[in-house]
């Protein structure tokens, strides 16, 4: 009782100093620059964050940007995040912006939650750590490289179904959806092929996720404390398996090219280092996360959609099944039949312009600037949505309908769909993702069609979308390939 008395003590005097410190400088910001762009900084440290997150937990994280461009006739506005002064920048333009003066006048930021969930992340933020990383991912995450890959994920597919989802009457998608997307990126990224193994991380990685965007408050039971404590765990792990693997490349039982985790233990830069084993451990985690995270909540929906639109199931069933026909008994998807899946495609990216698992990302100002006439300060936060433009009539005309035309030809205008970002830091698992998603689609509608369990059931974004109950369905298998 005293030990939780002294912590409150500690985190109210805390919440004090850092109120005033809060005052003090948006006072000072004010001042030093009247031509700030229209908005509100809310309360101290907490700022608007409450707003920001509720939105999402409400199912609509677009309510929070929409109604403040509403309401100041602005495309940016000024606002504060997780205890931070921000700007936010909505529309093609800001998209545009930030993008292309990526390492110019922004760089990546990671709110407090993540520099502390993954302490590397501050490293990897900067512009020297940023090349460093696209330097070693390209030779497994260019579409060349994956094409080696689409075998195995068929194999892990065809796998998971079996053990999933056949005889069963009916399923619960999204946890199905995250044991599919992680058990290929276990085993393509770090060769993690055991089911006993890849379920131990399955929980840890769930506290994970839902603690990544979250207001840093490290007290017990707050979903912030649950991250540190499960990224720990994960991260003890990951060195056991990477001490392993030193092991097995000294005495030549795994080969360089073995996957990601090799490739990182042997790269070294022009100085002739190695990175550390803790180091290796913080990418591999933020590699796992975003290799199995969002994939599986865009699997999730497609899910979703196929089974509120038997006009959409139909035309994928019939793009599937012709691919499934030309198979031999036994055979695996290869890269020609990736590239005839372009209707499914479109489905898609229709599917993650309407629920993008990619809420937004945010940057910092490394200069003052001017954008669209208001001053941004040196040091500012700046949030970029997909939302802004996903969900803009302004882009995409009736933006709440399902139409997956809209990507067909030249596809929507530059900056308008950006599921993965834009830019220098665009995501560089987009092609692996495509291959992923593709491979769950062609397994999924050849062998079932599908019917929702709730019919209106909520959708909770945290920060990723997630339907309230995991979006049951009720499963009818096809008889035949015909």
């Amino acid at each position: 009782m005293e030990h939780l008395f002294l912590t409150l003590l500690l985190f109210f005097v805390s919440f004090i100093t850092i109120s005033l410190f809060f005052i003090f400088y948006s006072h000072r910001s004010q001042h030093n620059y009247p031509n700030l762009p229209p908005g509100k900084l809310g309360f101290p440290y907490v700022g608007e964050s409450l707003e920001f997150l509720s939105a999402g937990w409400n199912g609509h994280p677009e309510n929070f940007i929409f109604d403040r461009i509403a309401k100041y006739s602005s495309e940016i506005f000024k606002t504060n995040l997780l205890g931070q002064p921000a700007a936010v920048f909505g529309g093609a333009a800001g998209n545009k912006f930030l993008f292309s003066n990526e390492n110019k006048l922004v760089v990546a930021w990671w709110p407090d939650s993540v520099n502390k969930i993954f302490p590397s992340s501050l490293q990897t933020s900067s512009k020297e750590e940023a090349k460093r990383m696209r330097k070693l991912l390209p030779q497994f995450l260019k579409p060349e490289a994956l094409q080696r890959y689409i075998g195995i994920m068929d194999t892990i597919a065809q796998k998971h179904f079996a053990s999933g989802w056949e005889n069963k009457e009916q399923v619960v998608v999204f946890p199905l959806a995250k044991n599919y997307t992680f058990w290929l990126a276990c085993r393509l990224f770090v060769s993690l092929e055991d089911p006993t193994h890849i379920a131990k991380f399955s929980d840890p990685f769930e506290l994970l996720a839902s603690g990544i965007i979250s207001i840093p408050i490290d007290l017990p039971g707050t979903p912030f404390n649950r991250a540190i404590k499960a990224s720990n765990f994960i991260r003890t792990e990951l060195v056991a398996i990477i001490r392993q693997r030193k092991k097995d490349l000294a005495e030549g039982k795994a080969s360089a090219t073995k996957d990601i985790l090799s490739h990182m233990l042997l790269a070294c830069d022009e100085n002739g280092k190695f990175m550390n084993e803790l180091d290796i451990a913080d990418k591999i985690l933020g590699l796992l996360i975003g290799g199995h995270d969002t994939a599986s909540a865009a699997c999730t929906f497609i899910v979703k959609y196929l089974a509120e639109l038997p006009h959409i199931y139909d035309a994928v069933y019939k793009e599937q099944m012709e691919i499934a026909k030309s198979k031999a008994a036994g055979e695996l998807l290869n890269w020609e039949d990736i590239k005839k899946m372009k209707y499914s495609w479109n489905v898609a990216c229709e599917v993650m312009r309407i629920s993008p698992p990619l809420q937004g990302a945010f940057r910092e100002a490394i200069n003052d600037f001017i954008f669209n006439g208001f001053t941004i300060p040196k040091g500012w936060k700046l949030y970029w949505s997909t939302n802004s433009t996903h969900k803009s009539p302004v882009y995409f005309p009736e933006p709440e309908k399902f139409d997956p035309t809209r990507f067909e030809g030249n596809g929507p205008a530059p900056y308008t769909f950006v599921p993965f970002g834009g830019g220098p830091r665009m995501c560089p698992g987009k092609e692996y993702a495509r291959l992923e998603i593709l491979v769950f689609m062609h397994n999924l509608v050849k062998r079932f069609k599908f019917d929702k369990l709730i019919q209106d059931e909520k959708i909770v974004v945290n920060p990723l979308p997630i339907p309230e109950k995991g979006l049951p369905v009720r499963l009818h298998p096809h008889k035949a390939l015909d």
